[in-house]
């Protein structure tokens, strides 16, 4: 396309996170993509490794999220807004477990509040794990997006593996 360089990033990864992220080539592009989202058109799928303390096969947690932007912190409270993921364990090893996440809202910092605030912090979440240790990364992956390509309206899928420690524990 003639004219100026665009490039928009439709959908956002907290900053120390891995995995896909979907871009925009033109501002009309990243406006039909940003409705997408919006209408709940976009699935993203996680994967995590949290600490395994007696962490359920799967559940859906619900809670009311509250960000306070001075902190860039965010905390379950009623005032807050409603946050809502359903999870797998995948695979168990040395009290962590392997998730998959599908989240049905995208608050700030939503998977890790939500597994933070029922005692299974992420591996390497320096924010909201106190056991986590300085150079750990946090393990938590964007896995694979699905969304309607927004001219061709062709179904997309676009999936990432993480390939570094401590996702490489659960390949045996």
């Amino acid at each position: 396309k003639p004219g100026n360089v665009y490039i928009g990033l439709v959908h956002r990864l907290d900053r120390p996170v891995s995995g896909v992220c979907v871009f925009a080539r033109t501002s009309k592009a990243a406006s039909r993509l940003t409705s997408i989202i919006q209408s709940k058109e976009f699935k993203k799928t996680y994967l995590a490794v949290v600490t395994d303390n007696n962490l359920k096969d799967r559940d859906t947690f619900k809670d009311y999220l509250l960000k306070d932007s001075k902190t860039n912190t965010v905390k379950v409270d009623p005032k807050g807004k409603l946050a809502i993921l359903d999870y797998e364990v995948l695979a168990r090893k040395d009290n962590l477990a392997l998730v998959k996440i599908n989240l049905q809202t995208g608050r700030s910092h939503q998977i890790r509040v939500q597994f933070s605030s029922r005692n299974h912090p992420l591996f390497g979440d320096q924010r909201y794990n106190k056991q986590a240790k300085v150079k750990e990364q946090i393990a938590l992956h964007s896995h694979s997006l699905e969304l309607i390509h927004p001219t061709t309206k062709e179904k997309l899928v676009f999936t990432s593996l993480p390939n570094r420690y401590p996702f490489t524990i659960f390949d045996n």
